[in-house]
Formats: structure tokens, sequence, C-alpha cells
């Protein structure tokens, strides 16, 4: 059988389209405007049409968007259009949506995205709980599992709690023909740091003895599904660069955020231009353990005087505000450092009590504005609650589907142990 890209998301090759160059309009998707792969690689680039029309089609919602429209928006002919939305149609991922008016001849043919068509699984690996979310090719959820969980126990046996609830999630719906069948695969989202390519957990702060455990190929293994493994700042972050980081928003645009999570430990995860950073080994986002008082309280890194142990010994002793300054001063050092345009603040403390954590590291932005170019940076508390870092793994299994993982790095491919890979761009 052949892989799901090869399957459905082959688009004109150069003699039906001539030379693959997509005219990029302004305002189009920043992740997706990076350079083509070569010719020679007719799968991958055939994958990256397909990808252009089915993100285009997701932006859209269930107003769809006919031929020209895709045609438009991605810098495909129309012929090559109609070759891919009939490929993608045959695979079940889009369907017709009616008819528009035309300026002349007869009414356009609407498509739109079948959001049930594909599922994906999101699980977010707390340090004291567990959250999977069952998503469909929207992001929206389907079924939702939480159960206590700890990341202190020996991996051996977290592995197999961790495997259980994905099973449970999908207990309600894994009959032989149900969206069992359907899912793409499992993104797992956990403390840091790690290395995402290698699937590989490292030296997780105050867990040990995780480091070198290979977490996303033993849960492969055992769940025979496709397992991409990302630090919860960082799925949290793609989560929001998808939405916007506001929530509002399709999230199409190259906008620069940082998002700021404080629960049981203090990260970050960065988007910049658009684009998920995490840096050459997983390393960007460690927010919570940059020095901001020498000689300072012991971390649980090793270090002291972190971010992190001075930001949780704040909320330990039910001191918000002084919890707010100190998150507000590592905001600030991130808005010097990289200009971005956006602070959203989450976690489980911080959605505890959200205002004064927003309205705290708003007063320290707005004070270092005043002595820098007088424009405050906004801040927000992210969108989706509890579940966002869960959601946001699913779309470490959906970003590829939609090209909104990586730009110009060459198609990425899961293979499940015995199975075929899934390759997506």
């Amino acid at each position: 059988m052949r892989p799901l890209w090869q399957q459905c998301c082959e688009s004109a090759s150069g003699r039906d389209n001539g030379p693959v160059t997509p005219a990029f309009p302004a305002g189009f998707p920043r992740l997706l405007s990076g350079s083509l792969p070569g010719a020679a690689n007719l799968p991958a680039v055939r994958g990256h049409n397909a990808a252009l029309v089915l993100d285009l089609l997701r932006a859209a919602g269930e107003t769809g968007a006919s031929r020209p429209e895709l045609a438009e928006g991605t810098g495909l002919t129309p012929q090559a259009v109609s070759k891919i939305t009939a490929r993608l149609r045959d695979a079940g991922l889009v369907a017709e949506a009616g008819r528009r008016p035309s300026t002349g001849g007869k009414p356009r043919t609407v498509w739109r995205l079948v959001r049930d068509a594909r599922y994906a699984v999101g699980l977010h690996l707390d340090r004291d709980e567990l959250t999977a979310v069952l998503a469909d090719l929207l992001g929206g959820p389907v079924a939702v599992h939480r159960a206590p969980f700890d990341l202190g126990a020996p991996p051996e046996r977290a592995l197999e709690e961790a495997v259980e609830a994905v099973r449970v999630l999908l207990a309600p719906t894994a009959p032989e023909a149900g969206p069992r069948a359907g899912v793409l695969g499992v993104g797992v989202a956990c403390p840091g740091p790690l290395e995402h390519r290698a699937g590989v957990l490292r030296r997780v702060t105050g867990f040990p003895g995780w480091d070198g455990f290979p977490l996303r190929d033993a849960l492969a293994e055992r769940l025979a599904l496709p397992v991409a493994l990302d630090k919860d700042t960082n799925a949290a972050a793609l989560g929001l660069a998808l939405r916007g980081a506001d929530g509002a928003g399709s999230g199409s645009g190259g906008e620069s955020f940082a998002y700021l999570h404080l629960g049981t430990g203090l990260g970050a995860g960065l988007v910049l231009d658009g684009t998920l950073y995490r840096g050459a080994r997983t390393g960007a986002g460690e927010f919570g353990h940059q020095v901001v008082q020498v000689d300072g309280p012991e971390c649980g890194c090793g270090d002291r005087g972190c971010l992190e142990a001075l930001c949780l010994a704040a909320v330990a002793r039910g001191d918000t505000a002084a919890a707010a300054r100190a998150l507000g001063v590592g905001a600030a050092n991130l808005a010097g450092l990289l200009d971005i345009d956006r602070v959203v603040l989450g976690g489980r403390t911080v959605l505890a009590d959200p205002e004064p954590y927003r309205a705290g590291v708003a007063a320290v932005l707005a004070a270092r504005a005043e002595r820098t170019d007088g424009r405050p940076v906004p801040v927000s508390t992210a969108p989706g609650g509890a579940r966002l870092v869960a959601d946001g793994a699913a779309h470490l299994v959906l970003a590829p589907l939609f090209g909104r993982l990586e730009p110009a790095r060459g198609p990425l491919t899961w293979t499940p142990p015995g199975g075929e890979g899934v390759v997506g761009e």
C-alpha cells in the first residue's frame, strides 16, 4: 500500500503544469513560503502543492473555496488545482460544497475540507497528569481523556500509562470501521529538554531518569501508529500559530510571538516570522533557565537564580504579583532580544488566576517600552484553556498534511514498525 501522500496528495508534474514555482500573494502563510524542494524529488513537490490546496481549504472552513480561488491563492494553474482536488476527493479529504455564481460561464464548484476524514491524537504528558485528545483535521476535539500521571515513575511504567491513555481515548470509536482506521498518528508533548528529530528525551528538569529514553519509538512500537515528539511549549506554540496567537484567526500570517507556559515548570515556545523555532537541537525556548539573579536560589536544573526557580518560589508562597513581575522580566528580555510582536501566557498556574499575570507582565513590558521605542508589546492569555498543549500535540501530526510544520526542510516521514512511511511536507 502506498503512503498517504503518494495516494492522495499528488499534484501536476512539470509536464502538466510547467515549472512548479508558486507566486505567493502578500500575506500568504509564511510557514509555506520556503523554497520548494528540487524538481527531481517529484513526490515532495507533489506533496507540497497538495499541501497548499489543503491549507487554503483548512483556512476557508465550511465556506470552502472555488478552483479559481485555490489557483490564485497557491500560484498553481487551474488545471493543476483540478487534478489535485480530484485526487484529494478520491482520498475522501475534500468534498464539493455547492456552487457559486460566476462572472461568466457556468457556476463555480466550491470545495471544502472534510474535517472528519482523518484524525490525530494529541497527548500531553505533564509532571503529574496526562491529557489525551482525539482531534479532527481542523484540530477540533472529538474525544478527551484525562488521568493522573507520574513523570517521576520509571520510564517503562510511565510509558505503559501513556499507551493505556491512548487506547482508552480510542476505545469508544475503535471498531474496525470506526475513526481508529483514520488516525494519522500520535503527537506527544512533554517537558524538555528533548531532541525532537531523534524522538529522545534528555535530562528533563527534575527527572534525570528519562535521559536518553527513546519515547517516540517506544510509543510507536506499542501503539503501531506514527508518533511525533516535541516539547510541551513548542506544541502549544504550534497550535497557536495555526489558529492565530489570539485565537481569532486562521494563523496564516507571519507574526512573531512567544508563548510562556507557567505550570509545574516554566518554558517558552517561540514562533518567529510565522515559523515555530526549535533550534538545531530543540534547545530553543528553555526560557525558565535563564539566570536573572546571580547566586540566587538553587534551581532543579542545578544552576542558581533561574527564572523558573524565582517564579515557582513566588507561586509557592502565594505571591502572585512577584511571580508575574519575574515572568515579566523574562518576557522583556525576550522582547528585547527577538523583537516579538506579542506575548501569550498559558499553563495551569496562569490559567488559575489569569488577569494578575497578564497585567503584571504587561506592566513590565510597558515600563521597558517607555525606556526604548515607546511601543509596548501586547500581552494576552492563550485560548484553549487546560487543553492547549494536548491540542497543539495533535497539530504535530496534522500540520505536515497542510505543509505547516517547518519550511524548506524536505519531507518528514514517520514509519511505524513494520509499516510504510506517512510523508508530509
